[in-house]
């Protein structure tokens, strides 16, 4: 069962049969953990031969209204608008590639409450980088679905491009891309140099304003952030940031680009770690729609992730902590998902599962409550 705002969105653009297709794809998402067209069409409820039903799944994905503009769009801007905080008008979003096998799988996501939402996504013709045209091509749709909130980017070293931060800055889109070492800055009166020369090294911070980030004429100036975690219990990181940016202060562009790490947790939880992506054969568009059922079903296990945690039900689902361990062992996603797993079983196996509570009727005030917190964690939903 999707959020209710989930379902208006989905039954105002699907027939009732396409809408019931596309929930019973995303229970099989959440319960297998797989986008294989073959697997989902192994455990496909429909009493129809095998190849019947892969067919039937094909064809599904292939449907001109599973697409992110009409599908997905329209969620997004709910869900923007019921997670931001009143007068809340900045959203960060971060762009990142993943890749394996032939596939390019170009990304731009929502960071949100420390995880990351992806919001569109392509897929490039090539193996390797973007160029400047692939990453606007990325980004303009979410300047019309997004109009009226100030805009934030942030991207790593491939997207480095003094071009690609020109364009943005001409947007109105404040931005933190991190920079190579190789790349030669300018300041003031001064003459070029590379930013290695800069001296950056474990524990120091610096904050250079309009500096020229490249050598040719005919872009803006820009400020310089650079930034080297000191050593911590005896480990130092491989590299400091050197963070090209329009915000004006250190502590801004620090901030925000550490928040970039939302998208590194969603590619795994996305592919090995949680709904195998990389495991999947299909191309093209079905691969997109597929790409579309992953982002809708991880969305929803976010959402009922932290309903159970603001209710206090995660004690049901997963360990809350561990000696020796610093952060916690589940995030909300997994929460999430382990507890619609709970619920789920429950219900298929509901015979066994009294039959067993029936048998230990000592423990009765237990199950009670966890049938209550069962309860509660469907209706999160």
């Amino acid at each position: 069962m999707l959020p209710k705002f989930y379902q208006n969105c989905f039954q105002n653009v699907l027939t009732p049969a396409q809408y019931k297709m596309l929930e019973i794809l995303l229970m099989l998402l959440q319960f297998h953990k797989t986008v294989t067209i073959e697997k989902l069409a192994t455990v496909f409820p429909q009493p129809i031969k095998f190849e019947s039903r892969r067919r039937s799944i094909q064809r599904f994905l292939l449907l001109p209204q599973l697409s992110i503009p009409y599908l997905w769009f329209p969620l997004l801007k709910r869900w923007v608008k019921n997670s931001l905080k009143r007068g809340e008008k900045r959203l960060i979003f971060a762009i990142d590639r993943t890749q394996w096998r032939s596939q390019n799988v170009f990304v731009i996501s929502l960071i949100e409450q420390k995880r990351a939402i992806p919001v569109y996504w392509l897929l490039l013709p090539k193996k390797g980088c973007s160029n400047l045209g692939e990453q606007k091509k990325l980004i303009r749709p979410l300047l019309q679905l997004f109009k009226g909130y100030q805009m934030l980017v942030l991207g790593d070293r491939e997207f480095h491009s003094i071009k690609l931060a020109n364009w943005l800055h001409s947007k109105g889109i404040d931005f933190v891309l991190r920079q190579k070492q190789g790349i030669y800055i300018r300041q003031e009166n001064q003459s070029h140099q590379r930013l290695q020369s800069l001296g950056l090294t474990p524990g120091i911070s610096f904050f250079l304003t309009g500096i020229q980030a490249t050598k040719q004429k005919g872009f803006a100036n820009f400020n310089l952030a650079g930034y080297y975690k000191r050593k911590y219990r005896g480990v130092v990181e491989p590299a400091g940031w050197f963070l090209l940016t329009n915000l004006d202060s250190l502590k801004d562009a620090i901030k925000a680009f550490k928040l970039r790490s939302g998208i590194e947790a969603m590619f795994k939880d996305c592919k090995t770690g949680g709904y195998n992506l990389e495991s999947t054969y299909a191309d093209g568009q079905r691969l997109i729609a597929l790409i579309l059922l992953i982002a809708i079903a991880y969305t929803c296990a976010i959402l009922v992730g932290r309903n159970s945690r603001s209710s206090g039900l995660q004690k049901y689902v997963g360990r809350l902590k561990e000696l020796q361990r610093l952060h916690r062992r589940h995030s909300a996603f997994w929460i999430g998902l382990y507890g619609q797993l709970w619920v789920g079983a429950m219900e298929f196996w509901a015979d066994l599962a009294h039959e067993l509570m029936r048998l230990k009727p000592s423990k009765l005030p237990y199950f009670q409550q966890g049938l209550r917190a069962m309860t509660l964690i469907q209706s999160a939903l």
